[in-house]
């Protein structure tokens, strides 16, 4: 797979066991410097309410927990620093303790606020990359954890082995920089090559260099997606289905899915995308099949893709891109073992 770090980060690390350490040591929220806004929420009543709450008793407080008013996500108005992507895997629960005090703010704004009070990072550069690495290069990293696992590359469209890699965890779907170093000599020139698939069975890399034809436009457009997050604790009601296949009134039992548009985003950047997701889990609404109305550049299990609503500006929650996406277009197994006998 090719995992999402910074919105893993955020979820399990910054906003999860960052707060079970501090649990139960008077801290009543965390600020956090990403560039998002929140809405909703009791923010506007906590001070004014925290005096008439101290004498209530403990059912009372279980009670206003219950009623505590939703947080909504929304994109900051700087659309290069936006990091609502990073945080759409969050949770209700996460959201309520956070505070985003800059991200009402374009990045040249926080910049200038900086210099204003002479702080000592204001001429700091941007932060870049993962901030684990520091000056190690990635592949390094990759190298030094997973070490080199060997494997062909196949030409996608003939399963001819076109070159040779060190281990499947070096390249991503949609990868084009730095392919070629892998290839052989004289399929360079017949590029530009990209990844298209990886099958790590047979530590298989595809490549092709049709990646901008009509043969990959299915695998660019249309992809399985699972284990989704709904930020407001359960899918949008524009998704659920009124009535049933026969017209009646769809009340009760298990909830039924109708296809519904939607803003995307495949990973962080200023980069939107529409398109349709049709969720598939009877119960939760935990998976789906979404239909984008352009072609991606490299859609890749592991991924993240954020939902948002269509006007690109309040987020509604994050799945995962499915294995399943390379099932619909990898040559057949048996043709691609025979091709390297």
């Amino acid at each position: 797979r090719t995992p999402n770090p910074d919105v893993m980060c955020n979820s399990m690390v910054k906003f999860g066991c960052f707060y079970d350490e501090i649990e139960g040591r008077g801290f009543d929220y965390v600020a956090s410097g990403h560039y998002a806004q929140l809405v909703g929420g009791d923010d506007n009543d906590d001070n004014d309410e925290k005096d008439n709450e101290e004498d209530k008793d403990e059912n009372d407080e279980t009670q206003k927990s219950s009623n505590v008013k939703q947080k909504r996500l929304l994109r900051a108005p700087d659309p290069i620093k936006d990091q609502s992507y990073f945080l759409s895997a969050l949770t209700q629960e996460q959201l309520q303790r956070v505070l985003f005090p800059i991200g009402q703010y374009h990045k040249t704004e926080v910049r200038q606020l900086a210099i204003d009070f002479d702080l000592p990072n204001k001429n700091r550069p941007d932060s870049q990359g993962l901030c684990f690495l520091g000056k190690v290069k990635f592949d390094n990293f990759l190298s030094a954890y997973l070490g080199d696992r060997p494997g062909s590359i196949v030409d996608a469209a003939t399963g001819e082995i076109i070159g040779n890699h060190k281990g499947l965890w070096y390249h991503t779907v949609g990868q084009r920089k730095g392919i070629g170093k892998v290839l052989y000599p004289k399929v360079t020139a017949k590029g530009p090559w990209y990844v298209v698939a990886k099958d790590p069975k047979r530590d298989l890399i595809f490549a092709s260099n049709q990646y901008d034809e009509d043969v990959f436009t299915a695998a660019r457009t249309d992809f399985f997606v699972e284990d989704i997050r709904w930020i407001a604790d359960g899918p949008p009601s524009f998704l659920r289905q009124e009535q049933d296949d026969d017209g009646d009134d769809n009340e009760g039992g298990e909830p039924k899915w109708k296809e519904g548009r939607l803003d995307m985003k495949i990973r962080h950047g200023p980069s939107i995308v529409q398109g349709t997701l049709l969720l598939t889990d009877g119960l939760n609404g935990a998976s789906g099949n979404i239909h984008l109305d352009k072609k991606d550049g490299g859609l890749a299990p592991g991924q993240f893709v954020a939902f948002y609503t269509l006007d690109g500006n309040e987020c509604l929650g994050s799945g995962v891109i499915s294995e399943r996406h390379w099932a619909n277009f990898l040559l057949d197994s048996e043709a691609v073992l025979s091709s390297i006998e």
